[in-house]
């Protein structure tokens, strides 16, 4: 059950009005914070946990993490608190002006005597059963790893046609054709037709998605619709779409609703985009930024290719200083030969030098030793009849026949005994 901010406020003040048992008349005065006590007690007990719905507003976080904010309607509002425990299980963002309904225990705040409410859960007004479910179907694809990001496929860089799964009279269908022409005219754009709203319009999206998939005419598919209410956008919360996504072997760009809208399918989408404009920016590259990458790329080319050619040049230069003209090279060698020439004669010549210088101390050698050269000195050789040289006189016999060797010529002579000498 639920009530409002204005109801909690008249029942609370109906049963303050009643009569009252606990104290008894004449009883002796109590504490403050007995008095207190028995009041929180007794509204704990008259009020159990309740839903309340109404506005969020004076929204704050203490240091300790718990939350504190007013709850109000149109004639009330009440002060409530939701520790840190509680707000943990909270999957989005709590702002002021929200409509919202709590799980709440009525109770007092006893240092202050304040009446406050101490809330266990919160949800998003008009939720109610359709949010219970939304959290169902998503905690049970999360927990079979539907959503997990290494499953996500990255977006091409460069689509070559994209694919719309909209309806024709969807404004978002304009929207996304506005942006795409806008950023990039020159990609073809495809639109799968479907239902976006309605009770039948999951399973013709999720069959839509599937024939994209078939057709095999799309690099990207953006599945997109604009703002609306909680059952306006439910077709995209059934788990028949999220598998259906899933299942695509094309990228899918999810844009539903408005930035803070969430459903399962951007939960199961490879990308998602915050509203169906931008899902088109997502999946087209803007034409100038293509332009500029383009630019920057052909600056990059020809620094490269200038780097290149002064390199190239230089080692032009370092060859052209070491080729030689053959004129050049038969040159140089000529005047290698030249000097070789030259250097070999002066070798040659100072070897017939000291060959000559040798020859002469040999020649002197053996003039030393030349019985010629001793002739010249006045000197002679006596040889026999039988051709010995004679170094004895003893060795000549009387009538033997002597010959004589001088510097120049030679005498024969005959040995005449002298007178007295036996013959």
């Amino acid at each position: 059950m639920w009530i409002s901010v204005r109801s909690l406020a008249l029942l609370t003040s109906i049963y303050y009005d009643a009569p009252r048992d606990s104290v008894a008349p004449g009883a002796g005065a109590v504490t403050v914070s007995q008095l207190l006590r028995s009041v929180r007690d007794t509204l704990e007990r008259r009020f159990p946990l309740m839903w309340v719905r109404g506005e969020l507003s004076n929204l704050s976080r203490a240091p300790s993490g718990h939350c504190y904010f007013t709850l109000k309607d149109d004639a009330a509002q009440v002060d409530c608190v939701m520790y840190r425990s509680r707000l943990a299980a909270v999957d989005w963002e709590l702002r002021n002006g929200a409509q919202v309904e709590v799980r709440a225990l009525a109770s007092l705040y006893e240092p202050r005597g304040r009446f406050q409410l101490t809330v266990e859960a919160i949800r998003q007004a008009g939720l109610g059963p359709l949010y219970e479910r939304f959290l169902r179907v998503k905690n049970k694809l999360q927990q079979e790893g539907l959503f997990d990001a290494a499953a996500k496929r990255p977006l091409p860089a460069h689509p070559r046609r994209i694919g719309v799964v909209t309806s024709l009279a969807a404004a978002a269908l304009r929207d996304v054709l506005t942006a795409l022409a806008r950023r990039n005219p020159s990609i073809p754009v495809i639109v799968y037709p479907v239902p976006v709203q309605g009770e039948a319009a999951s399973g013709r999206i999720a069959a839509m998605l599937a024939k994209a998939n078939a057709r095999a005419e799309c690099d990207v598919l953006l599945l997109v619709r604009g703002g609306g209410s909680i059952e306006d956008l439910w077709p995209f919360n059934e788990e028949i779409v999220a598998r259906a996504i899933r299942a695509s072997s094309i990228p899918v760009v999810v844009g539903v609703g408005h930035e803070t809208d969430f459903t399962i399918a951007d939960f199961a989408a490879d990308q998602r985009a915050a509203t169906p404009t931008a899902a088109a920016e997502l999946a087209s590259p803007a034409r100038a930024e293509l332009g500029a990458r383009l630019a920057e790329c052909l600056r990059c080319l020809t620094r490269e290719m200038r780097r290149r050619l002064d390199y190239a040049a230089q080692a032009v230069d370092g060859c052209a200083r070491r080729l030689v003209h053959p004129a050049e090279r038969l040159r140089r060698h000529q005047q290698l030969l030249t000097q070789l020439s030259a250097r070999l004669g002066f070798s040659f010549l100072q070897g017939m030098r000291a060959c000559e210088a040798r020859l002469a101390r040999l020649r002197a050698s053996l003039d030393g030793l030349d019985p010629a050269a001793v002739l010249g000195r006045g000197y002679s050789m006596t040889y026999n009849a039988a051709g010995e040289l004679l170094r004895d006189a003893a060795q000549a016999r009387p009538g033997e026949r002597l010959r004589t060797r001088l510097a120049r010529g030679e005498l024969d002579s005959e040995i005449i005994p002298k007178d007295g000498d036996p013959t």
